[in-house]
């Protein structure tokens, strides 16, 4: 996994579940490489205990890693996206 960058801001896993890029097979992604985000703006979705849980950006700015491939099992913590702010 790349190394963390002071000017980045990592969206972290809130919970250990599934990563889903888009709402439903098929679907567009919530988020790509280089798209603009806003705050409270749904970046994932997150299924834990067949629950679907929208994760959504705690900071405005440009999407510049997405690190886990959809349908990924992630832990706690990890590092999901990182984006630049601003």
């Amino acid at each position: 996994m790349p190394a963390a960058r002071a000017d980045l801001v990592e969206v972290t896993a809130p919970m250990v579940g599934t990563f889903y890029r888009a709402p439903a097979p098929g679907e567009p992604s919530f988020v790509e490489v280089g798209s603009r985000i806003g705050v409270g703006q749904t970046v994932c979705i997150l299924e834990a205990m067949k629950l679907m849980n929208e994760l959504e950006s705690e900071v405005s700015g440009e999407i510049i890693e997405i690190l886990v491939e959809n349908g990924t099992p992630v832990e706690f913590g990890e590092v999901l996206m990182r984006v630049k702010p601003g």
